[in-house]
Formats: C-alpha cells, sequence, structure tokens
C-alpha cells in the first residue's frame, strides 16, 4: 500500500506563488513516476506534471509550462511542485499520484493518489 499526502496548498493573489509537496510512504515501488493533477469543478481531472525517478525527465502541461516547476528528492520520498506566475484559471484542488516506472497522462495510469490540496488564486 501506498500513502501520499500533500501539502502547501492555499489562497494566493494573481501573480503570486505557492509551494505544493508530497510525501509519499509505505510501498511506493523502485524507480516510480510521480506527478501532479489538477481538477476545478466540473472538469475532469488533468494532468499538470510529472517526474521521472532520477529527476531528469520532466513533462508539463502547456498550460503551465515556464510557469510550474517539478522536483523531487528521493531520500525524502517527496516531490515538489513550484508554482509560480499563477493565474486565476490555475485555481483546483491539486493532487499527487504514483505509479511504477515511465510517464502516464492519464489519471487512469496511476493506482494511488493522495487526498488533494486546495489551490485558490484571485484575481
Amino acid at each position: 500500500q501506498v500513502q501520499l499526502v500533500e501539502s502547501g496548498g492555499g489562497l494566493v493573489q494573481a501573480g503570486g506563488s505557492l509551494r505544493l509537496s508530497c510525501a509519499a510512504s509505505g510501498r511506493t515501488f523502485s524507480r516510480n513516476f510521480m506527478a501532479w493533477f489538477r481538477q476545478s469543478p466540473g472538469k475532469e481531472r488533468e494532468f499538470v506534471a510529472g517526474i521521472s525517478w532520477t529527476g531528469t525527465g520532466t513533462y508539463y502541461a502547456d498550460s503551465v509550462k515556464g510557469r510550474f516547476t517539478i522536483s523531487r528528492d528521493n531520500a525524502k520520498n517527496t516531490v515538489y511542485l513550484q508554482m509560480n506566475s499563477l493565474k486565476p484559471q490555475d485555481t483546483a484542488v491539486y493532487y499527487c499520484a504514483v505509479r511504477p516506472y515511465g510517464p502516464d497522462f492519464g489519471r487512469s495510469g496511476y493506482d494511488y493518489w493522495g487526498q488533494g490540496t486546495q489551490v485558490t488564486v484571485s484575481s
């Protein structure tokens, strides 16, 4: 079993920054791929960013490229999402997810999810 706990969400003005964290515990798979998704009311859960085990492979949705940065610290079993230049359309619940091996940009590719953390960007 895998446990994922997100933190760092909150309310921020447009143009501001937030840093999300996701701490993993339990059977987290060797050489896993970790990702952030987000879901706003009435919309599908969408891929935001993902990172390979070594950290050399990073992937971003077009809507966040150049503004968000994903990173990880394997010694701490933690993945981060630095979000800069936030926009009101970034408002959503952000979820952390993990899967073995390589990337997958669809939610169906992940068996383990965190409980989510709310990010609200005011205009």
